[in-house]
């Protein structure tokens, strides 16, 4: 499955070659609620096509919704969904991304991707991921205030050490000693040495420290999200000493999660962290503005939003969330041109 967090940041949805379709869909994780989910999203891609028709034959529109018409009889897929779905398809692509909040209905053709609803998702200030990190292995959860998912460490995070450092870990040491007399019709009996307390510890070093540039590549810096360390007290200490992760948060859940009766107690301990920064961030962003308007520095019309725009004049862009205004921006004027959502 497509990750959107990463798309994003590499800027893949900035541009495409148009006709760019975007489809978003609320969809649900259980039966008998998700036998719905493939009907409704085949009534979207109708209105993909109905629109699409509107400017461009039908030979030219039929390979744009293969995919689509792919995707909706696929059972496995309708049968593992979250809460909504986001869907982009041009002429030389086609990314599906689960997401786990409920997304409005929504079909747009345009000469670029109707990015809003995932922007907003992107940049929710509850999202958070939780490293679970033992000496063995490691778990990833990625969650907001309401739900948290298991997800699947990306392609080059080791998930254990084995993985991590191969042939390189340590093996237990072995000696042989003997007890009694030794000759014929007896044998040496094998037992474990000491001192192998060392090699433990420098392996789970080296193990933490890959996981920790792992993770970092892979997840924290394409997303920006807050990273929650999930471990026994005695890993606490040695994995913020060697992280360089700046996502990293100070406070820690003290228990791996399979400690835990479930991922909502694992998420109900996140949120218990979460919160105070989430609230503290909102305020902050209310705040920056307040003080913005009262120096005209900060607006709220949108006429003057779009020239500031243009002008580059804008440091921080906040969006109402449910609003739509269905139109662009003339990039030579800063000037809006209104225009139908249902046409291409």
């Amino acid at each position: 499955m497509n990750r959107f967090d990463k798309d994003y940041a590499d800027g893949l949805l900035d541009s495409c070659d148009p006709p760019c379709l975007t489809l978003y869909q609320t969809t649900h994780r259980h039966y008998p609620e998700n036998q719905q989910d493939p009907i409704r999203f085949g009534n979207l891609v109708k209105a993909l096509e109905e629109s699409l028709l509107k400017r461009y034959q039908e030979n030219e529109v039929r390979p744009l919704l293969e995919p689509f018409l792919a995707l909706a009889v696929d059972h496995g897929f309708w049968n593992h969904t979250l809460d909504g779905l986001a869907v982009f398809a041009a002429r030389s692509m086609f990314r599906v991304y689960k997401l786990q909040r409920p997304v409005a209905e929504l079909t747009v053709v345009a000469d670029n991707f109707h990015i809003k609803p995932l922007m907003r998702i992107l940049q929710s200030a509850d999202r958070y991921h939780i490293l679970g990190l033992s000496r063995n292995e490691i778990k990833l959860f990625e969650g907001n205030r309401d739900v948290l998912d298991e997800i699947e460490p990306a392609q080059g995070i080791p998930r254990t050490m084995r993985e991590a450092l191969g042939e390189e870990v340590t093996e237990p040491h072995q000696t042989v000693a003997s007890y009694g007399g030794v000759g014929v019709g007896h044998s040496p009996m094998h037992h474990g040495h000491g001192g192998r307390e060392p090699e433990v510890d420098i392996d789970t070093e080296r193990f933490f420290r890959a996981i920790d540039r792992a993770v970092l590549e892979q997840h924290s810096r394409p997303s920006g999200l807050p990273l929650i360390l999930a471990a026994l007290p005695e890993h606490h200490h040695l994995f913020h000493d060697v992280s360089h992760n700046p996502f990293l948060m100070q406070e820690s859940i003290d228990i791996y999660p399979d400690g835990l009766s479930s991922v909502e107690e694992l998420r109900q301990r996140a949120w218990k962290l979460m919160e105070p920064h989430y609230l503290a961030r909102l305020a902050t962003l209310v705040e920056e503005f307040g003080s913005a308007n009262s120096d005209g520095l900060g607006d709220d019309d949108l006429v003057q939003v779009a020239k500031a725009v243009m002008g580059g004049r804008v440091a921080k862009l906040l969006i109402e969330a449910q609003r739509e205004i269905p139109g662009r921006i003339n990039p030579a004027t800063g000037d809006i041109e209104l225009d139908q959502l249902k046409d291409p």
